[in-house]
């Protein structure tokens, strides 16, 4: 579905003078300078990245494929594919995530966990032929 090689472009972006009050759904790519207070989620199953700037602020739970940090979420945050936190990334709250890439001096208050893909598990049913004669 989405590969670490897939390019990405940013088709929305959120101004750093703008604070935003309310959830905030999009697809594609999307850039926050400024403030969202509210979800900041990305539609399911589609190719989709967030960058929140340096000086950005995301007050809410955070939900897309993957997410380049480095300013400040408060909330739960689900990384679908690559999490990557910058030095200047602040998140306070449970982290969800396939891959991490972490660089000095990026902090996180909260839960780690590593989603892995569950191997699907094909059971071998033998089929029975009756038998009526």
């Amino acid at each position: 579905m989405f590969s670490r090689k897939a390019k990405s472009t940013i088709d929305s972006l959120i101004g750093a003078s703008t604070i935003i009050t309310g959830n905030v759904h999009f697809k594609g790519g999307l850039r926050i300078d400024g403030c969202v207070k509210g979800d900041v989620i990305a539609q399911a199953d589609e190719i989709s990245m967030l960058v929140i700037s340096e000086h950005a602020r995301v007050e809410g739970e955070v939900r897309v494929a993957h997410l380049l940090v480095n300013g400040e979420i408060i909330g739960p945050v689900f990384s679908s594919e690559l999490l990557e936190l910058q030095p200047k990334a602040r998140i306070t709250g449970d982290v969800n995530y396939k891959a991490l890439e972490m660089h000095g001096g990026a902090v996180v208050s909260g839960k780690l966990t590593h989603e892995v893909d569950e191997p699907i598990l094909k059971l071998a049913v033998p089929i029975l032929a009756a038998n009526n004669t």
